[in-house]
């Protein structure tokens, strides 16, 4: 055989094993299945006393909850532009919506059959109690709290116009689990999967020694009527602050920025360190979608405005996508660890050289890229101009006036979403390269 008939026959073998590797075994989503989000939650009949599922429906009695949840993110898991745009760049994969309208009434197509495992080759088949208005509503009231006609809940002594049923999970983290721990699948080598929070969650301290659920946080506790006209009794807040809510995220960190020395000279070079903690939340900082990333920044600028220097470095998960999903570098902050950022300037010898210098310190938070966001932009649709980056700290020190001053000041408010106060942070300090996730 010639050495062209061998190479034909080793090219048709490896395009052969591409396309095997591509069409079985590479998943089309960047997740695995589990059997309990691979299918919708299954249909469910209106409870006897109710003139429907839909959210309004519910706030009729439940009037302060609908308003919370109304304002939440659980309500607007559909609609949000993030979520339409990347749902597109999926090519609008039926799975994605067990998550974010997650009852078998929100869906367009009955799922049968999944062959091996690959949701793009699912059995469909059109669903006659599709309600696309109620899919709208995204993740809603009967999402969790209906069941085979009976309404869940976390008291044993309802009275209600409905059937209502005690159910324990509701005062456990379990409930989140569904959609807050996605798995990876087949050529997918995450250090926790793509989407991992209830799996991050610290159970030393944050479970064992204060009794923390992931409602605590993101569901806070309040006492009043739960329906109209019943009896004030301790609830939780039906609103789910999270990523996409600055005030949650600066509730996460704390910041402290030191100098060395406090009172440099001129000509003498200082070193400035920010330490960064995270100070409040029960699992890694940032957590969720893979593309989220802090950056803390230093910039030195003169009284002009003029740039003179920069430095930024990146927290986050570093990930090849192609042709197989591995998490290569992770240096994400655990629940009450914390880190070292570096920065060094040496300050002018002489009145003569720039004046009025400003050290600019900054901890900014991603929900994604600036090319990744033109991206979306560009090629599927994103046009809502929802936020997609925050700063979360931010303070200029004088580096050319009375830096010992300016430091001794007490930093700007830092405030904890959950950990008790005078709680340590703890942990070990690294230095983390630059980049951008």
């Amino acid at each position: 055989m010639t050495r062209l008939g061998i190479a034909s026959i080793g090219l048709a073998a490896l395009a052969a094993l591409v396309y095997v590797y591509y069409t079985e075994i590479k998943p089309v989503v960047i997740f695995g299945l589990r059997s309990d989000y691979a299918h919708a939650i299954p249909f469910q009949p209106v409870p006897a006393g109710l003139d429907s599922l839909r959210a309004e429906s519910c706030g009729t009695c439940h009037r302060e909850i609908y308003e919370e949840w109304k304002s939440s993110m659980h309500a607007q898991a559909y609609d949000d532009p993030f979520f339409q745009a990347y749902w597109k760049k999926d090519n609008n994969i039926w799975v994605c919506l067990n998550c974010h309208t997650p009852l078998e009434n929100q869906q367009p197509t009955l799922i049968k059959e999944i062959p091996r495992g690959r949701v793009e080759k699912a059995v469909q088949e059109p669903n006659p109690h599709y309600d696309p208005a109620y899919q709208r509503e995204a993740i809603t009231c009967a999402a969790c709290h209906v069941r085979d006609g009976v309404i869940l809940g976390p008291f044993d002594d309802s009275a209600a116009p409905h059937p209502t049923k005690f159910d324990p999970n509701f005062r456990t983290a379990q409930l989140c689990s569904r959609c807050h721990n996605v798995v990876s699948g087949p050529a997918q080598f995450y250090n926790v999967g793509p989407c991992g929070t209830y799996a991050e969650y610290e159970g030393r301290y944050f479970m064992k020694e204060k009794g923390f659920i992931c409602q605590s946080c993101h569901m806070p506790e309040v006492e009043r009527p739960v329906a109209t006209g019943g009896p004030i009794r301790p609830g939780r807040r039906h609103v789910w602050r999270g990523g996409h809510d600055p005030e949650m995220i600066k509730q996460a960190v704390a910041v402290q920025v030191q100098a060395d020395p406090q009172a440099p000279k001129p000509g003498e070079q200082a070193r400035f360190t920010l330490t960064l903690i995270n100070a409040g939340a029960g699992h890694k900082i940032p957590t969720g979608d893979p593309d989220r990333h802090f950056t803390v920044e230093f910039l030195v600028q003169d009284g002009t405005g003029r740039e003179l220097a920069r430095q930024s470095e990146t927290m986050g998960r570093w990930i090849l996508w192609q042709p197989a999903i591995v998490e290569l570098y992770d240096n994400r902050l655990l629940p009450l660890a914390s880190r070292e950022y570096h920065f060094t300037y040496r300050l002018p010898k002489s009145a003569e050289e720039p004046a009025g210098l400003i050290l600019k310190t900054r901890v900014r938070y991603h929900i994604l890229t600036d090319s990744q966001h033109e991206m979306l932009e560009r090629k599927y649709g994103l046009t809502g101009k929802d936020p997609y980056e925050f700063t979360v700290y931010e303070r200029d020190l004088p580096l050319t006036g009375d830096l010992k001053t300016a430091l001794s000041r007490p930093e700007p408010e830092a405030r904890l979403a959950c950990a008790a106060p005078g709680a340590e942070a703890a942990g070990g300090q690294a230095t983390i390269r630059k980049g951008a996730s």
